[in-house]
């Protein structure tokens, strides 16, 4: 089967850079590294097809060679560059294992970091909206008081772990592919108490409860994540990241659109009639707005800068408030007199919308 053109396996332009070069393999290597799809053939061949494209493109000598001959300047001695597990050391290793370090779960010296946790936090509407400081309950492990995290009684020796010498992790051969995992004999500790330590069982480390100030920044939306960093699980190699997940409670009288706060306020028919000043509830407070004459049920007017805080503090939106007139439901026989003079005496010149509607459908079925 013919190989295919380096840049269509990578995805990108033959013009792409450096940057580009690498950005389209990281996400190739991490969709089809064997360590993520175990015994698939098919998953294997691809990764192998894009190491061996980012590894002639990656380098400024091959990839003048490439782009004049194609495949063809590396056949009849001038050196292959089909995929060897060898290159995996040297330089090209050094930029894999930069770039495996979240798939391999280490880079070159370094141990395995703890889990990121994640929880959701629950804000209210106006908190959401102006910001505040929540404090959260976060279960995660921590060191064991009984053995001050060695994992072996109090008075015992401890020692480095026979299987990873201390390592924490140990090498595996997957195929072609060389990768390492957590030692299942110590955990990732690296230590191998003598006598386990009867509350943690030698792992070093219990469940507890930690309570974090977090800041919920103006603006931010529901199902947005805020990370703290160092929160997370505690690993060997340090700790993880905590993300907040925010949960936004719904509010009874406001509604959100972008930044932009929405509110629906009821008025009697003689306040949409004659005017009236309403009390309107804002974020900030209660303010006043004055209705003018003759407003129209579900007419929405626009309070400047009682919105919300755009994410990031650059600018401030409005509220928009709608006003219905609301009909009464029940009304004493008195009202009902009164209702039914006021309409004989209005007719149908003071109701324009009115009188053009029924204009409009005399015209229709005329």
């Amino acid at each position: 089967m013919p190989k295919r053109d380096y840049y269509e396996v990578l995805g990108v332009a033959r013009e792409a850079s450096a940057d580009e070069l690498k950005k389209a393999y990281r996400d190739l290597a991490r969709r089809y590294h064997p360590d993520k799809n175990p015994d698939d053939a098919e998953a294997e061949e691809r990764f192998k097809e894009a190491s061996e494209a980012f590894r002639v493109l990656s380098d400024p000598e091959q990839r003048k060679r490439y782009d004049r001959f194609g495949h063809q300047a590396f056949e009849r001695g001038g050196g292959s560059p089909g995929f060897d597990p060898s290159d995996f050391s040297g330089g090209f290793g050094e930029i894999l294992e930069g770039i495996f370090g979240d798939v391999l779960g280490r880079a070159r010296g370094r141990k395995r970091s703890g889990r990121d946790l994640q929880i959701d936090v629950s804000v209210t509407f106006e908190e959401a909206a102006l910001g505040a400081d929540k404090t959260v309950t976060v279960t995660r492990p921590q060191p064991c008081d009984r053995c001050s995290g060695t994992g072996g009684e109090p008075g015992t020796t401890v020692r480095s772990c026979p299987t990873c010498d201390g390592r924490g992790e140990v090498r595996f051969q997957r195929g072609i592919f060389a990768a390492t995992r957590t030692c299942a004999t110590c955990g990732g500790t690296g230590k191998k108490p003598e006598v386990p330590c009867t509350k943690c069982r030698a792992t070093g480390l219990v469940e507890g409860q930690h309570e974090l100030s977090v800041r919920i920044p103006a603006g931010v939306e529901d199902g947005a994540v805020r990370s703290v960093r160092g929160a997370g699980e505690v690993g060997p190699g340090g700790p993880g990241d905590l993300h907040l997940t925010i949960r936004v409670e719904p509010h009874p009288l406001f509604e959100r659109r972008g930044v932009d706060v929405l509110c629906t306020v009821p008025i009697t028919f003689p306040q949409a009639v004659l005017g009236a000043t309403l009390d309107i509830p804002t974020l900030e407070g209660k303010v006043q707005m004055k209705l003018p004459p003759g407003t129209q049920s579900g007419k929405s007017f626009r309070l400047r800068g009682k919105g919300i805080t755009a994410y990031g503090g650059v600018g401030k939106g409005d509220q928009l408030v709608t006003v219905m007139v609301e009909v009464p439901e029940k009304i004493t026989r008195e009202q009902r007199r009164l209702i039914e003079a006021l309409a004989a005496e209005m007719g149908t010149d003071t109701l324009p919308q009115r009188a053009s509607f029924l204009d409009k459908l005399k015209g229709l079925f005329d």
